[in-house]
């Protein structure tokens, strides 16, 4: 056979050959944009012709400052076909954060909104490798700007040819380097190749919810973290009509999308979709959400009593997906399958909050303390290990940190987890979130979902603080649902009927609303930090 490399200009092709009329929409500061593959194939083109103009050599870091837009997904094509490399950079991620991701990367040129401009302004003078900056503007010109050799990206694609003969090179190349959200000391590097992105995205074409050209797709997960999920290559491959949000998304823009695109599937943080059904919930009948086949939630676990609310209130399926920066992202897909369709009541909400099922291609361990494989009974703990096609190999210039993660040539997630018979996992927690009590683990997800479970509360975190004779034991931290009122008490009593008694929290305290972290995760560091100082007690007070 053919000795023909996996690179993502192939689906590129795909999209101009197969799906030229179907349609990109963005939403921007103007209104609604609206243009088809055909244009994107031309403009990508026109793109590539601008980076060779630029001299931007192959291999060199471009970095991209973005929300998600029809500008962003050029680059997501432009810039790795052309044999460069596209440097996702996330815009909520600290100044110091932000300084050495862009110095680690070498980044030379930075694509950046013109709604970002005052960051990139501030660090700028830290950023020696950094040649000149490409604002991405709606206005018909360069906006003022003290970035240095600041450039207007339409006046820069302007009068370039609409074909670019992009070239073969080696699947392993690297098309896409994104940094971790730095939950634990600075961010770091994960290179994507062309082979691992072609890969992951097949997965996504197949199956009871697989995408086709009939869906119409909004990632409200960010193109500047994790490729946002893959899903600007699975959705151009597919032929599928792309909804982009665009700068600032508030859950009523989503709302508002969803209802006039007729979007047929969207992927978010538990987060972003608690917000949107409080717009839904306030907004009785105004809304059509009949077009959904479902909802993927992903990033942290999905509370079985947001599922259900979803579908019992608004007939929309709620699904959750898993992965990490170092595996693409996705590994694990909750859809169920046939067997577990057909459940009902309380069972069938059970398994739709498990974790999910192994992704084809890969491969999967749970071992515990001692290295060993534990049993697959659904009770067992264990830390996920995984390999595959599209799992980090390395951090990106970080040995030391490359060798803590792995285990026999097996990627350490740092997630603890269960795996039933039939094969779902269930993650339980984070290694650095375990709650070890007496020389029991608790888990913290597990009281998180069970205090969400009830009515009055819109968000909980547990974390783990330390005690004299148990060594640890949880405190929940829990912010009220707008307009409701419940006691310490209440909940407290709530949770003894859902778990073992000696899994309740030794205090439970009310927050105005838990820390997140820059992709919306709830940040357990933060809620740890301001207890150690003394602050999170003072606060509830």
């Amino acid at each position: 056979m053919m000795d023909y490399p996996l690179l993502l200009k192939s689906i590129l092709y795909r999209t101009y050959t197969i799906f030229p009329e179907k349609e990109i929409v963005s939403r921007t500061a103007d209104g609604i944009f609206r243009y088809t593959y055909r244009d994107l194939h031309h403009r990508v083109c026109q793109l590539a012709n601008a980076l060779d103009q630029l001299g931007i050599e192959t291999g060199v870091k471009v970095g991209s400052f973005a929300w998600n837009h029809y500008r962003h997904l050029e680059l997501y094509y432009a810039v790795p076909c052309s044999q460069r490399v596209l440097h996702t950079i996330n815009i909520r991620l600290f100044r110091d954060q932000l300084i050495h991701v862009i110095n680690h990367a070498e980044d030379e040129y930075i694509f950046v909104d013109e709604d970002l401009i005052p960051t990139m302004e501030d660090i700028q003078d830290e950023l020696p490798t950094v040649k000149a900056f490409i604002v991405m503007t709606d206005k018909d010109h360069l906006p003022q700007t003290k970035l240095r050799g600041a450039l207007e990206y339409e006046s820069l694609l302007k009068g370039q040819s609409t074909q670019y003969e992009f070239p073969d090179f080696s699947e392993q190349e690297t098309a896409i380097l994104g940094y971790t959200s730095a939950t634990t000391g600075m961010p770091k590097g994960v290179e994507y190749s062309h082979r691992g992105l072609f890969l992951h995205c097949l997965t996504n074409l197949a199956g009871w919810i697989g995408t086709d050209e009939s869906d119409v797709v909004m990632p409200v997960v960010p193109m500047f973290h994790v490729n946002a999920w893959c899903r600007p290559y699975t959705d151009a491959w597919a032929g599928a009509k792309q909804v982009y949000p665009g700068v600032r998304p508030t859950p009523q823009d989503l709302v508002e999308l969803m209802h006039h695109e007729r979007v047929t599937m969207s992927f978010g943080v538990p987060t972003v979709w608690m917000g949107v059904l409080g717009v839904l919930r306030a907004n009785p009948n105004k809304y059509d959400m009949s077009s959904i086949r479902f909802l993927i939630s992903g990033g942290s676990a999905l509370p079985s009593s947001l599922a259900q609310t979803f579908e019992e209130e608004f007939g929309i399926m709620v699904y959750q997906g898993y992965g990490q920066t170092e595996t693409s992202p996705v590994t694990f897909s909750g859809y169920p399958k046939k067997a577990e369709r057909e459940l009902t009541g309380s069972e069938k909400y059970r398994y739709r909050a498990k974790t999910g099922l192994l992704l084809p291609c890969l491969e999967m361990r749970l071992v515990d303390e001692m290295g060993n494989d534990v049993a697959r009974d659904g009770k067992q703990m264990g830390e996920l290990l995984l390999r595959g096609p599209w799992i980090l190999g390395r951090y990106y210039k970080d040995e030391e940190r490359s060798r803590e993660a792995f285990l026999d040539g097996w990627f350490r997630t740092g997630d603890i987890a269960t795996i039933d018979e039939r094969g779902y996992l269930q993650v339980v927690d984070r290694t650095r979130d375990l709650i070890k009590s007496g020389g029991e683990w608790i888990s913290s997800v597990d009281l998180e979902n069970a205090l969400m479970s009830h009515p009055a509360v819109s968000e909980a975190a547990v974390i783990a603080i330390p005690h004299e004779k148990w060594q640890e034991r949880p405190l929940a931290c829990v912010v009220k649902r707008e307009g409701m009122e419940v006691s310490k008490e209440e909940l407290l009593q709530y949770l003894s009927e859902r778990v073992a008694k000696w899994w309740i929290p030794d205090d439970l305290v009310f927050i105005s609303e838990i820390p997140k972290t820059s992709v919306g995760k709830f940040s357990k560091k933060t809620l740890r930090e301001l207890f150690e100082a003394g602050q999170l007690i003072a606060a509830a007070n």
